[in-house]
């Protein structure tokens, strides 16, 4: 940072002053914007802020959308449609879900809903989705269900992953009843989500690569892109491919055979 060290520094990372001098902001002012007195801050003094403490993209989107929220001007500027949940199973959205046959794909909402899927994506969460009797959530699947441990490989990255996203998403509106519903009955019923919860690590999903063990197919790794749906604030669209010619391609292809034939018995019986 190109400050000297200095003596009896008790704790690695910055102190409050040096912060302050980086920012360019008295060390009175930087201490009330710790406190959570973050209304009313400038679009400069939150940029030098985060410059200083060398946020990342989505970390530095996290602070201007606490500070907008604060300033009673949630979601980056954009109003949330309270219709989102409907819009999940908005009739084109399902087609375009549909006409996505190689990989896996679905829709989901800010409280980690899964609100529609194509064929394979029903196919692949089944362990997930399993008799239709509630709406599927990723995050209590993640923390509330032993077999999640089976189906995620990398159970803690995941963990991390689930926790950090719902985090981004809080900030972006902290007055989501919803969210705080889900945050108070995870945190009531798992100490690991409480914990991480706790952390108040942030990120975006976007895309990578994950692992998974499905009950019908084995392992397979998959590549992952998010796509925001525009027209409803709040959901997003996320397809799971696999590399072509792999063999998490073949098993993909067996577990579309079998979704395929499964329906298939289904609409006979």
């Amino acid at each position: 940072m190109g400050l000297p060290a200095g003596p009896n520094r008790r704790v690695p990372g910055l102190r409050r002053t040096e912060v302050a001098v980086l920012a360019g902001v008295s060390v009175e002012y930087y201490s009330k914007l710790e406190r959570g007195a973050i209304a009313g801050a400038s679009s400069s003094v939150l940029d030098a802020i985060a410059s200083a403490l060398q946020l990342d993209d989505t970390e530095r989107v996290h602070l201007f959308d606490l500070a907008r929220a604060a300033d009673g001007i949630p979601l980056s500027g954009r109003p949330r449609r309270r219709s989102a949940r409907s819009a999940g199973s908005r009739e084109s959205l399902q087609w375009v879900l549909n006409s996505i046959t190689e990989g896996i794909a679905f829709v989901r909402d800010q409280h980690q809903d899964l609100l529609a899927t194509n064929e394979l994506g029903r196919a692949f969460y089944s362990p997930l989705i399993g008799d239709g009797g509630r709406t599927p959530n990723l995050a209590r699947f993640q923390f509330l269900d032993p077999a999640s441990r089976d189906f995620y490989p990398d159970w803690d990255l995941f963990s991390e992953m689930c926790v950090a996203i719902m985090r981004t998403e809080a900030g972006r509106d902290p007055h989501d009843k919803g969210l705080h519903d889900l945050v108070g009955e995870l945190s009531t019923r798992s100490e690991i989500f409480r914990r991480l919860w706790g952390a108040h690590d942030v990120r975006s999903h976007g895309s990578g690569t994950k692992r998974f063990t499905h009950p019908l197919v084995g392992e397979v790794t998959l590549a992952y892109e998010e796509l925001h749906i525009t027209a409803d604030p709040g959901l997003v669209l996320m397809v799971y491919t696999a590399e072509p010619g792999s063999p998490s391609s073949e098993r993909l292809r067996l577990l579309a055979s079998w979704a395929a034939n499964h329906v298939s018995a289904a609409t006979v019986e």
